[in-house]
């Protein structure tokens, strides 16, 4: 990990300090990545909603690490509102822009579809719209490892087609990306998406496993484990995944110099276009991830188990080869390590 820091360090120092929108900034990703962005002397503009999918005292506790600091300013404003985003774009006229603002969730679409219709398709419409009439000369933004739903052959690779979404979330996801497509081809704007893989650690979502199974295990409460705890997912740390987002970010999206429109790879494109996982490269099962979650709290789970959800998917595990070779990204923080940090803030948020 240490030599990531360092090759970091070398790449940004080189770099003028940019004006970057950050949406989602009061989100669990969106605030570790606006700390990181701070304290290497970038601009900061943030944007979230504070919508109440989750606790919104958390996400306003997010934005009180970053409100203090002369470099960041946030707007409470919603990606789907079309006449404040561009106002927004107009007005601050930003070098580049990341995109975490979406309504998340897999099971949650399930109930909800039309939330995600306006937060990741009506909203990413009102960004790549701001990114063009605006003079972005870089969107970075969220996809997510659910766009590879059906597929079974492991690791998931970019030059795999996914074409077999498994929830709306996915199929919103791989719209997204569809989209910046479009508009790297038709207008020139450089994007790049990164499919996250199973982001944990400190500050993370209250509907995420980790937290959920941390709670439950602290209070004596029984935890559902979903597909007989059979899951594996490439459980990725959050520092590991801003490390890899802020790279991406410093390196613009360019046309792939081997893309074959006779023989088009999903992997590349004509346009500047480029699309990455960014995960562990390393699939954990469930119930090993549960292990090491005892180890750390020094308790038992009462564990119940469950069939496999609608929406879920058994397995993930990224192939993390290109994001490699682009920016020379390799996550470096192990499981325990991980799941230690989080438990010691959890004890230390929630005075547990």
């Amino acid at each position: 990990m240490d030599h990531t820091v360092r090759f970091s360090t070398a790449l940004i120092s080189a770099l003028q300090p940019m004006k970057i929108l950050l949406t989602g900034s009061a989100g669990f990703i969106g605030m570790t990545t606006a700390l990181r962005l701070l304290a290497r002397g970038d601009e900061v503009v943030g944007v979230d909603n504070l919508n109440n999918y989750y606790d919104i005292t958390l996400k306003e506790n997010r934005l009180k690490r970053l409100t203090p600091h002369p470099r960041f300013r946030f707007f409470k404003m919603d990606v789907a509102d079309r006449e404040d985003i561009a106002q927004l774009f107009a007005t601050e006229k930003f070098d580049r822009t990341i995109h975490l603002a979406a309504q998340a969730g897999v099971r949650y679409s399930l109930e909800n579809p039309h939330a995600y219709i306006d937060s990741n398709i009506v909203g990413f419409t009102n960004i790549l719209e701001g990114c063009r009439h605006n003079k972005v000369n870089h969107l970075v933004y969220a996809s997510s490892s659910s766009v590879y739903g059906g597929n079974t052959k492991m690791p998931f690779s970019e030059h795999d087609n996914v074409d077999h979404p498994v929830s709306l979330y996915a199929a919103t996801k791989k719209a997204n990306e569809l989209m910046a497509h479009t508009y790297s081809h038709l207008y020139g704007l450089p994007t790049t998406g990164l499919r996250f893989f199973t982001v944990y650690g400190p500050w993370g979502r209250p509907d995420m496993a980790l937290f959920l199974f941390t709670k439950a295990i602290l209070e004596g409460r029984p935890i559902d484990v979903f597909n007989y705890g059979r899951m594996q997912r490439d459980f990725t740390y959050v520092d590991d995944i801003v490390e890899g987002v802020i790279r991406v970010v410093d390196r613009i999206a360019t046309p792939s110099p081997v893309f074959d429109s006779g023989n088009a790879d999903p992997a590349s494109s004509s346009a500047p276009y480029r699309v990455f996982n960014i995960g562990n490269n390393n699939p954990v099962s469930l119930l090993s991830f549960i292990g090491c979650i005892e180890d750390v709290l020094g308790k038992k789970a009462e564990t119940n188990l469950l069939p496999l959800q609608d929406g879920d998917v058994p397995a993930t595990y990224a192939n993390t080869d290109a994001l490699n070779d682009w920016v020379g990204f390799v996550p470096g923080t192990p499981l325990e390590h991980g799941v230690r940090r989080f438990a010691a803030w959890y004890r230390d948020y929630y005075q547990v």
